[in-house]
């Protein structure tokens, strides 16, 4: 009788037909509902590297919220959405620009935020005169705080808005405070500060919650870094501040920061008139995702600023709560609609492929676009990655300004032609766009544009310009690691 021969399986074999299943799979299932170049680099990392690309990919590579929290936001979304629009007010008669209405209406389509007249918008600059502003409006609370920080720390630097959140709470005000949860933890000394500041202020009958939080064991989980990068403050429904500034030191008490001297440099407005309760709505939902409570606030009482103070506002808020990229399009809606010019000040400008092309499809037009960025960076991988755009902005004639260090230029906010600016909280980034939950203010105002025309002009007094010839002496090195960084920063 024959002898039936042994078949031996190499563990080689196996891996090599695991490897194969992996790569199919990765085909069919990473390009679903992506942009091309989203989806080209998670293959990229899939295939390059198969089986930690596989688990980033699992951890990271999905932006919707847990299915709880995505129903929580549309409950809440269709309850603010009645009541800002009870707030709505005619904004003031004139035509100009002629493209602004268009503008208005996409970011009420996708938002349902109105466009709300009679408010009054000043800038807010000083670092640490921004906190003893917002530390003084606490202190004229009668009925409410609102406070939802990316970053809130407890330092020598934010100690007035600790303290005045102390007040108000003795004195019978509701105050309620939000935080992004992996941010905030991350600061230097927030369990010996910050953590008992809170529960002391929740002793005092504060309110406070996590954003976002990352907590397995409790059942809080979604992907890691899907934040929450917005800035708020709200007082009795009266004043708002909002833009790019965390409640946390200049330095963000981080050793390697203070060791290199560096500092951020923000901009914040004081925004009051009725399209406060655009603010508050925003910062509602926030909570009720959070705690499962709606606050019962009045978002009717309109208070009707004088008529000197008019500006048209709109609030735009955005997020994976939302089914589109609401900042993006903003955005490039009025990169194409800009006729003379555009100014942009961003800390991480990390473009897609259609913000690169409406910039330099801009300039072509005719339109003067300046970017401003800090000529240090913060953080590695973005850093880079910002720099590998610089060659086709300055080959499309972008006048790119670096932020002298060590400074790290943090404001975010642009603007077009000579009525209309944005500011907020939101990076010219993929980050922003597609993981980061974010608030942005349209303002249509000459006078507006014109005060920022000033913030601008002190930042060109502060940077150097970039010239092709400095850029392309750059060493080899640095076009490497650039390069490198690109590939990386669509990894959504």
């Amino acid at each position: 009788m024959a002898e039936i021969p042994h078949i031996t399986i190499s563990a080689g074999f196996i891996f090599a037909i695991i490897d194969l299943i992996i790569r199919v799979i990765a085909i069919i299932v990473v390009p679903r509902n992506r942009k091309p170049s989203v989806g080209i680099a998670w293959l990229m990392a899939i295939f390059l590297i198969p089986y930690v690309g596989v688990v980033a990919f699992l951890l990271l590579g999905s932006f919707r919220l847990p299915a709880k929290r995505m129903e929580r936001q549309q409950e809440v979304t269709t309850f603010i959405n009645m009541a800002v629009s009870s707030v709505e007010v005619e904004p003031t008669e004139h035509t100009d620009p002629p493209w602004f209405d268009s503008v208005v209406a996409l970011n009420r389509t996708y938002t349902a935020m109105p466009l709300i007249s009679d408010n009054e918008v000043v800038l807010q600059g000083g670092y640490e005169e921004t906190i003893q502003a917002m530390a003084a409006e606490i202190d004229t609370a009668e009925k409410w705080v609102h406070i939802e920080f990316y970053i809130l720390a407890c330092d020598h630097t934010t100690l007035p808005i600790f303290d005045a959140l102390d007040r108000a709470a003795a004195r019978g005000v509701s105050v309620r405070i939000l935080l992004d949860h992996i941010a905030s933890i991350r600061v230097p000394g927030y369990r010996k500060h910050t953590l008992s500041r809170l529960k002391a202020l929740e002793r005092a009958g504060a309110e406070w919650h996590y954003m976002l939080p990352v907590r397995p064991w409790r059942g809080e989980y979604q992907r890691p870094d899907l934040r929450n990068h917005r800035k708020l403050l709200i007082v009795d429904g009266n004043s708002a501040y909002l833009g790019s500034q965390n409640v946390v030191d200049s330095t963000y008490n981080k050793r390697g920061n203070i060791r290199r001297g560096l500092h951020w440099h923000d901009l914040m407005v004081r925004l009051e008139g009725p399209a406060v309760h655009a603010v508050s709505a925003v910062f509602i939902t926030d909570w009720y995702s959070e705690s499962g409570t709606i606050i019962p606030e009045d978002l009717t009482d309109v208070e009707t600023m004088p008529q000197e103070a008019r500006m048209d506002c709109q609030i735009v808020p955005s997020g994976p709560g939302y089914p589109s990229e609401n900042n993006l399009r903003l955005f490039l809606n009025l990169l194409y609609v800009a006729q003379k010019s555009i100014i942009i000040t961003s800390p991480y400008f990390v473009p897609d492929e259609s913000m690169l092309y409406a910039i330099t499809t801009a300039t072509a037009r005719g339109v003067v676009v300046e970017l401003f960025v800090s000529e240090i960076g913060d953080q590695a991988m973005v850093y880079h990655a910002q720099r590998s755009y610089y060659e086709a902005l300055l080959l499309a004639g972008v006048r790119i300004w670096m932020y002298k260090s060590p400074t790290i230029l943090h404001a975010k906010h642009f603007t077009i032609d000579d009525e209309v600016a944005v500011i907020g909280s939101s990076n010219m980034d993929m980050r922003s766009f597609s993981l980061n939950f974010e608030v942005s203010l349209m303002v249509r105002s000459a006078d507006f544009v014109e005060d920022l025309r000033e913030v601008q002009q002190d930042y060109r007094e502060h940077s150097r310009e970039l010239t092709m010839f400095e850029w392309r002496k750059q060493p080899m090195r640095s076009t490497v690691l650039d390069n490198l960084a690109r590939l990386t920063a669509g990894l959504q």
